[in-house]
């Protein structure tokens, strides 16, 4: 008895649909279960998730607050994952893009020129498309697999993050805090409201949507950008480039990164430090495929996941969870995800060997 995966000819767009909604309320079961085990209040625990983020708007800014750079960098990845180009360096991309941009107020320490906040914003782009690209280039030349090149080179990027904050860009009034200087005014998004720490930076990743959407739904470009990903030969048939579908996927990719890693340093944390990325590069390719790499559905799987981040903060004091169950949940999510979506593309079915008949001997 052998058990067979066999990709429908047609799926159900219903099911589609569903399948992020069936990995929510099954993620949720399964998170229950484990509650009750640890002998954790359950309901207490599921109403600091999804009820508590909501209960003043100090709280909802911060929800918005975790949902740009999601948002941002998900749509980015989602580009590349359609193209089959698989980048989960997006930390690294990130972390470079938040180093770069660190230099202006870092080497300009006494500025107040109105171009620090626009500089930081070109050098946070092309340091995280930088570091995108030299991914791009082993992947493209050397025909080295992206998945490990771009893990790697995360590593990289926070080893470089560590030397500069605990070497030449440390603080010298800052306690041996491994952080830089506080930024000037100059070089930080004016915040949105008074007393929050959401800024106007929220806008980008919005913008960068709607880009995202015309470029992937109603451009040529877009169409081309997956079917170098998808079918490298019959795309050079047909005049398409593959490689330029790696470059591209990648460099948008880092792009947004870059941007993202510089809205942190130049928003809410109003510095360079360790934990720069609060893990966004990697969260953000669950919210890529919990949104189904589309570029609406995106949209509400960040919004969901930044909810569930919040939550898990609520959680810590008021369910008394470790900081694991977070993980634990955006983990049961994307498992359950992507078992849900090959149901949907692929049928279960069991074969059954055929009994060969037997020779009839005869003397």
């Amino acid at each position: 008895m052998q058990f067979k995966l066999e990709r429908r000819v047609e799926y159900s767009k219903k099911m589609l649909i569903a399948t992020p909604i069936i990995a929510i309320v099954l993620s949720i079961l399964v998170s229950s279960v484990l509650l009750a085990i640890l002998n954790k209040p359950i309901l207490l625990t599921m109403h600091s998730f999804f009820i508590a983020p909501f209960d003043n708007f100090y709280s909802i800014t911060e929800i918005f607050l975790k949902f740009g750079p999601l948002l941002l960098i998900a749509q980015a990845l989602a580009v590349g994952f359609r193209a089959k180009v698989w980048n989960i360096g997006a930390e690294g991309q990130m972390i470079m893009g938040a180093i770069a941009a660190s230099a202006v107020p870092v080497y300009f320490v006494d500025s107040t020129s109105n171009w620090l906040l626009p500089a930081m914003i070109v050098l946070g782009a092309l340091g995280g498309i930088a570091w995108a690209s030299i991914a791009a280039i082993l992947k493209t030349r050397y025909n080295a697999n992206e998945i490990l090149v771009t893990l790697m080179l995360s590593s990289i990027a926070l080893q470089i993050l560590y030397y500069l904050l605990l070497g030449p860009w440390k603080d010298p009034m800052g306690f041996n805090f491994p952080q830089t200087v506080m930024f000037q005014d100059e070089a930080l998004f004016p915040p949105m409201f008074s007393g929050v720490r959401l800024n106007v930076s929220i806008f980008i990743p919005i913008a960068f949507t709607i880009g995202i959407w015309l470029f992937m739904e109603k451009h040529f470009g877009g169409f081309k950008l997956v079917v170098g990903g998808l079918a490298p030969n019959a795309a050079t048939y047909a005049g398409f480039s593959a490689k330029k579908a790696v470059w591209s996927s990648l460099l948008l990719a880092g792009f947004a990164a870059g941007i993202a890693g510089m809205s942190e340093v130049a928003g809410p944390i109003g510095q360079l430090q360790r934990s720069v990325t609060s893990g966004y590069g990697y969260s953000a390719i669950i919210v890529a495929y919990l949104g189904a790499l589309n570029p609406i559905g995106i949209v509400f799987a960040a919004f969901f996941l930044s909810v569930l981040q919040i939550g898990g903060d609520v959680a810590l004091v008021s369910a008394d969870l470790p900081i694991s169950a977070v993980h634990v949940f955006q983990g049961l999510l994307l498992i359950f995800y992507l078992s849900a979506y090959a149901f949907v593309n692929y049928r279960f079915h069991i074969v059954r060997p055929t009994l060969q008949p037997k020779a009839n001997l005869t003397s």
